[in-house]
């Protein structure tokens, strides 16, 4: 699998790869230049993600993402409202460690659902969590108040995995 794309365009592989997306798209707000973004990018590539929504800043550090930006369809909206509109009626899911989340490990995530996270130190802001369905928390067990938002993004998209996806 690894060189299955290795002599291929890249709107070839672009095209493979929508065929074979799955129902759920991540969110990441982007007020302070996150340098996360990368990773969730890098991420939901692996998972197949049907797209990256970034929510505020339009520039963020590809770095992180390896080239896979170009593989995976990165969309940019200025504000949590065009987010809301942009998903239609696919529910947003907040994941943040916020007093009344519900714990992701036992939640049943939609199949079709957008995820949603904040920025690194201040996690989501009021108008995100307004606008999600649910907020779901990762179980965390240490002495730091939260996880990194790209392994708390792969946590959540993985659970996304077990619970939707067939095995390849």
């Amino acid at each position: 699998m690894l060189d299955r794309y290795r002599y291929w365009h890249l709107d070839a592989i672009v095209a493979d790869l929508d065929t074979r997306r799955h129902e759920f798209g991540i969110a990441i707000e982007n007020w302070h230049h996150d340098r996360n973004i990368g990773t969730v990018v890098r991420t939901a590539n692996a998972f197949l993600a049907r797209e990256v929504v970034i929510v505020g800043r339009r520039r963020w550090n590809r770095r992180g993402a390896m080239v896979t930006d170009r593989y995976q369809h990165v969309v940019h909206v200025e504000t949590i409202a065009q987010l809301r509109a942009h998903a239609g009626d696919v529910p947003i899911v907040g994941v943040d460690n916020l007093p009344g989340s519900v714990p992701i490990e036992t939640f049943a995530l939609p199949r079709k659902v957008i995820l949603l996270f904040g920025q690194e130190s201040v996690g989501l802001t009021d108008e995100a969590r307004a606008a999600c369905a649910a907020v779901c928390s990762i179980a965390q067990y240490g002495s730091t108040r939260s996880i990194n938002a790209g392994v708390a993004a792969g946590i959540a998209m993985h659970a996304w995995i077990r619970a939707h996806a067939a095995l390849p």
